[in-house]
């Protein structure tokens, strides 16, 4: 699914414009986009939790040389899914109710 699709999929439950839609979208992923960036997560209850890790600098090996180098310290994004969440995921399909399409779930498509 990409952002259109979610825009596409808001647009037809909402009432407001393809253009309004798109800004609420991109100013949603722009705060969350930047509170990652600070360092702090982020919980959606029912959804999951955005998680940012800190990995220490280590020692590795290069598959293809297989020489030893060091691999840099950075910050990891992790997603750890509610419990609802994952319930949800677990739960039997209705037969004939939705459709897959490229790996996006529709209704009535």
């Amino acid at each position: 699914m990409t952002k259109i699709d979610i825009v596409e999929n808001i647009y037809e439950k909402v009432d407001y414009s393809k253009r309004e839609v798109l800004t609420i979208v991109e100013t949603v992923f722009d705060i969350i986009k930047e509170t990652l960036r600070h360092g702090d997560n982020i919980m959606v209850t029912g959804f999951g939790e955005f998680i940012i890790r800190n990995k220490k600098a280590r020692r590795g090996r290069n598959p293809q040389t297989g020489r030893v180098m060091k691999i840099s310290a950075r910050r990891i994004l992790m997603f750890k899914p509610s419990p609802v969440f994952k319930a949800s995921l677990n739960q039997p399909k209705k037969p004939g109710s939705r459709q897959k399409r490229k790996g996006v779930t529709l209704k009535g498509r």
